[in-house]
């Protein structure tokens, strides 16, 4: 019987994502700037407190909707604290989400193309409405967010992803996840797989 494997133990969850993400991003040939690095590093070392992903509800913790977030940032006057503050929360969320939970989107109605397409469109109006403010520093990290928030959705795959063998169903659902994003990291993985994606539908199996 095969032994399962070990959870890895971590003294510092912050260096584990920078190493994680920096090695994910370089077999990727994705390059992005330091300080979006920087960014992406802290959101996964916050967002891996559940606390800091949902919000406290009479029914426990839940993750709210991106419709809903949404529409609470475009409720919010343009160009204020409130709407910024609301527009990160999705982009983030959103990114999150595509990179770490994707393959729990098989059975549900939103699937990842919507996560990715809300999280681009988040990061770039908050990159357009604070150029000018105080968080203009920022404002070069949103852009290049939005402008590559397919590839980057692949390296936080790549990021948590186990060490185990792939199913049928997983096999599928990398095909899915082609068909829908586009992702070279799915097309890649299908193709060592043995698998020939095939855009007008359906799989060639490599013999």
């Amino acid at each position: 019987m095969v032994e399962a494997a070990r959870p890895v133990q971590v003294a510092n969850l912050r260096e584990f994502f920078k190493d994680t993400l920096r090695g994910a991003l370089s077999r990727q040939h994705l390059r992005v700037e330091e300080q979006t690095e920087h960014y992406v590093v802290n959101l996964l070392t916050l967002f891996a407190r559940s606390e800091a992903l949902y919000e406290l509800t009479p029914d426990g913790l839940r993750l709210k909707a991106l419709a809903a977030m949404l529409c609470e940032a475009l409720a919010a006057p343009p160009g204020t604290s409130e709407r910024n503050r609301s527009l990160q929360r999705l982009g983030d969320v959103s990114l999150f989400i595509a990179g770490f939970f994707a393959r729990g989107f098989a059975a549900k109605l939103v699937d990842i193309d919507y996560h990715i397409a809300m999280g681009a469109l988040a990061y770039a109006q908050l990159a357009q409405s604070t150029r000018y403010g105080r968080g203009h520093v920022l404002a070069t990290v949103f852009a290049e967010l939005a402008e590559k928030f397919q590839p980057m959705v692949d390296a936080l795959h790549e990021v948590s992803e186990g060490s185990g063998a792939p199913s049928d169903r997983d096999i599928l659902r990398l095909y899915e996840m082609w068909l829908k994003t586009g992702s070279a990291r799915c097309y890649g993985q299908l193709k060592r797989l043995g698998v020939e994606p095939i855009s007008a539908g359906g799989i060639a199996f490599s013999h």
